[in-house]
C-alpha cells in the first residue's frame, strides 16, 4: 500500500573530467576545486570553495536544498554562481535547475518523487496468476534416436 510520497535528491555535475552524479542526503556539502571539499569540480575556472549546498526542512518533514555562493559566513567564490542563467548569491533549488560554476562546468539539480511502499512481508494471499497464453507445453528434452521405440520409429 503507497504511503506519502517521498523525494530523492542528485546532484548531476559535468567538468573537464566529464559527468558524475552524486545522491544528495547530508545537511551540508562544500562544492569547489579543494580535494577537501565535499563534491569536487575540475577546472581551473573553479574556486576552491566555489558553493555550498545547504539542506532545508519542510514542516512536514521532506526538506530541499539551496545552494550558496562561496564557503558559509566567507568569501563568494570568483566567478560565482549562474542559476538558470541568472547570477544568484542563493538560490532554493527546484527540480532541473542548472548551475553554471565556470565556463563548462555545470550541474543540474534533480528532485524525484517516488511513492514509499510497506515493506512488510506479502500475505499467504499473495500469489502470481498464470496465463494460458503464456504456458507451453513442456519441451521433450530426449535426444532423437532412430533405435528409441518412444520416438515411433524404429529399426525393423
Amino acid at each position: 500500500m503507497p504511503s506519502e510520497p517521498r523525494q530523492n535528491h542528485f546532484l548531476i555535475i559535468q567538468d573537464d573530467i566529464g559527468r558524475r552524479e552524486y545522491a544528495l542526503n547530508a545537511s551540508m556539502y562544500s562544492i569547489g576545486r579543494d580535494p577537501q571539499c565535499d563534491i569536487r569540480l575540475i577546472s581551473q575556472f573553479v574556486s576552491r570553495r566555489h558553493a555550498t549546498l545547504v539542506q532545508i526542512l519542510n514542516d512536514d518533514g521532506s526538506y530541499y536544498y539551496r545552494i550558496v555562493d562561496g564557503y558559509p559566513k566567507g568569501e563568494p567564490s570568483v566567478n560565482g554562481i549562474r542559476i538558470n542563467g541568472r547570477k544568484r548569491k542563493a538560490h532554493d533549488l527546484e527540480h532541473d535547475d542548472e548551475i553554471v560554476f565556470g565556463p563548462q562546468v555545470l550541474a543540474t539539480y534533480l528532485a524525484l518523487k517516488r511513492d514509499a511502499y510497506d515493506t512488510t512481508p506479502p500475505d499467504e494471499f499473495d500469489i502470481t496468476l498464470i496465463s494460458p497464453g503464456m504456458v507451453d507445453e513442456p519441451e521433450d528434452d530426449e535426444p532423437e534416436d532412430e533405435d528409441n521405440p518412444k520416438n515411433g520409429a524404429g529399426k525393423g
